[in-house]
C-alpha cells in the first residue's frame, strides 16, 4: 500500500490489491468532516438534543472518522462510544505514518497510537469519556450486545467490493443501528437507496463532499 497526498493535503492510502483509495482523491480530511462528523454526527447530536453517542463505523481503515470524531467529542464534552468493523486492520506502522496528528490534539493522538493495537483487540478507553473498539472480522461475522445511535458506513465503493454493499451485508450491520438512529455513506445509487428504503429507512440526498455532488443519509424509522 502507499500513501497519496489528496486535493486538500491530507494522506489517504491507496489499495492496489482492490484498486483503490481509502478516501477521497479531493480531500481526505474535507470528506471525513463532511461525510461522516458533519453529516452524521453532529447531525444525530442536533436532532436529538444529546451530549453523548454511540457510533458503528463500518471500515475503520486508517482511523482518521475515529480520530477526527473524537477531537470533536473531547473539545465539546460529548461521551463517545465508539466501534469499528475491521477485517484487515492496517498495522501501527502505517497508522503513525499518516500524518492525522496535526488534524486533531496531542493528547488524543498519543493516546490514541499508544491503545491502537489494545482496541483491535478488544476495547480501550480513552480520555474524555471516549471508548474505543475495532472489532477484527468480516461483516457478516460483526456481533455485538449493544446498538448505536450512528453508522458511518465506509466500505470501498461497490465497484470494488460490491459484497460490502448488498442487501444481506446492509441488512446485518443496519440491525446494529437504534430506531431513530442515522445512516450515514460517501455514496448514492439508485440500489442503496432502494436496499435502505426496504430496510425500513426514510432517505434523503445530502450535498456529498468535494468531488461528488450528493451523499446519502438515512434514519432508521
Amino acid at each position: 500500500m502507499d500513501f497519496v497526498t489528496t486535493g486538500d493535503g491530507s494522506k489517504t492510502l491507496y489499495h492496489a490489491e482492490i484498486g483503490e483509495h481509502y478516501h477521497s482523491k479531493h480531500g481526505a480530511y474535507q470528506e471525513s468532516i463532511h461525510v461522516f462528523l458533519k453529516s452524521g454526527l453532529q447531525f444525530f447530536l442536533e436532532k436529538e438534543h444529546k451530549k453523548e453517542a454511540s457510533i458503528l463505523e463500518v471500515g475503520f481503515g486508517t482511523g482518521l472518522n475515529f480520530l477526527l470524531t473524537a477531537d470533536y467529542c473531547a473539545k465539546n464534552a460529548v461521551k463517545l462510544n465508539y466501534r469499528g468493523i475491521e477485517a484487515f486492520p492496517l498495522p501501527l506502522e502505517i497508522i503513525s505514518q499518516t500524518d492525522y496528528d496535526q488534524y486533531i490534539s496531542a493528547a488524543l493522538w498519543n493516546d490514541f497510537v499508544s491503545t491502537y493495537e489494545s482496541a483491535v483487540k478488544g476495547s480501550v478507553k480513552l480520555a474524555n469519556e471516549i471508548d474505543l473498539g475495532i472489532a477484527h472480522t468480516d461483516v457478516l461475522d460483526f456481533e455485538d450486545k449493544s446498538t448505536f445511535d450512528v453508522m458511518y458506513f465506509d466500505a470501498f465503493a461497490a465497484i470494488h467490493q460490491p459484497e460490502m454493499w448488498s442487501d444481506e451485508t446492509l441488512a446485518h450491520v443496519c440491525s446494529f443501528l437504534k430506531p431513530g438512529g442515522v445512516f450515514v455513506t460517501y455514496a448514492i445509487t439508485g440500489n442503496l437507496k432502494r436496499s435502505m428504503k426496504a430496510l425500513g429507512f426514510s432517505i434523503e440526498k445530502v450535498p456529498g463532499a468535494p468531488g461528488k455532488r450528493e451523499m446519502l443519509r438515512a434514519i432508521k424509522q
